[in-house]
């Protein structure tokens, strides 16, 4: 790849991603006679992220040592202020009547508990962060989420045969599958065949390019989900503020609460804070909850990534020349 290739890339690869996963399914859905290459590429989609998603942490663990998962006083500061949110938003839910009041609290519960990006690291090692606490905060919100969820969802949305251990199990199952075997398999590399390792260290940054495919794939399955959404028009602009909120209150907060530790560590904070599994978000949404609240992680993908192109922009503009 050239150089000329490889910068424009590197500098527009999320607008370039976001704007053709929204156009190739538009132009798939709204296009008479392509219905079944509409179906097609969705059901590709949907097989083909989670794998993208193991690649990406398979390479970000590759250069991650266990070791280097190292908790820090920050990690249980933000945890903490994230279950806080999510358990104020959990108890309004409940004591509201059913109604669109209840739709948006519901949204924001789901807003604040949903476990951090795969590709969090990512974004983070290109604006300054620090890839080894980020994946220590992932997997510390993942267990976090995965406890948490099976004990609140049944209360707010009540439903026949599901309680907390039938619902623990699902959420582990769906929330780990793609995170344990890209550590193991990575771990095992390191501890087996060490040259494999530093060969395969030597192509971290593919994970950048890895992680534009599936923001592509991710934001066509977005794009699909507001599309067949039932919500009206007025709902849907509600549930986008609501969306908005969550995403600039926790990118805020992440950074506010870390800004001791300095930028490095406030920048990683505010990442693994605001940044989001919005695949997750929708799943839970429409299965457990109120299936309208779905809509909240196709429009949640769009405000952190808009507040991702951001930042990457701000960085290069003003921190870029100094590492």
């Amino acid at each position: 790849m050239s150089s000329k290739v490889e910068s424009f890339l590197r500098k527009w690869m999320l607008l370039i991603s976001m704007a053709l996963g929204v156009g190739v399914y538009l132009l798939l859905a709204l296009i008479p006679g392509l219905e079944q290459a509409e179906r097609n590429y969705i059901s590709a989609a949907r097989d083909l992220q989670p794998f993208l998603v193991g690649v990406m942490l398979f390479l970000q663990f590759n250069v991650t040592a266990p070791s280097d998962l190292r908790v820090h006083k920050w990690h249980a500061e933000v945890l903490g202020v994230q279950a806080l949110l999510f358990a104020v938003f959990t108890v309004i839910t409940i004591l509201l009547p059913e109604g669109n009041l209840r739709i948006l609290a519901e949204c924001a519960m789901l807003c604040f508990i949903c476990p951090t990006a795969s590709a969090c690291g990512v974004i983070t090692s290109k604006i300054g962060g620090d890839l080894q606490q980020t994946m220590a905060y992932l997997l510390l919100c993942d267990i976090m989420s995965t406890l948490l969820i099976p004990a609140t969802v049944p209360l707010v949305c009540p439903q026949d045969g599901v309680g907390y251990f039938s619902l623990l199990w699902i959420v582990t199952k769906r929330v780990f599958s793609m995170l344990v075997l890209p550590c193991a398999l990575a771990w095992l590399i390191r501890y087996t065949l060490p040259g494999v390792q530093k060969w395969l260290a030597r192509y971290t940054g593919w994970a950048f390019y890895v992680w534009g495919i599936s923001l592509l794939l991710a934001m066509s399955l977005a794009t699909r989900a507001l599309a067949q959404s039932s919500a009206s028009l007025w709902l849907a602009v509600l549930i986008a503020i609501v969306a908005l909120l969550c995403c600039l209150v926790q990118f805020y907060l992440g950074r506010r609460i870390a800004k001791g530790y300095g930028r490095r560590t406030s920048v990683t904070a505010g990442q693994t804070f605001g940044q989001k599994n919005t695949g997750f978000l929708i799943w839970l949404g429409f299965n457990y909850m109120t299936p309208i609240t779905s809509v909240a992680g196709g429009l949640y993908a769009i405000c952190q990534n808009l507040v991702n192109s951001w930042e990457l922009q701000h960085y290069r503009n003003n921190y870029a020349k100094e590492s």
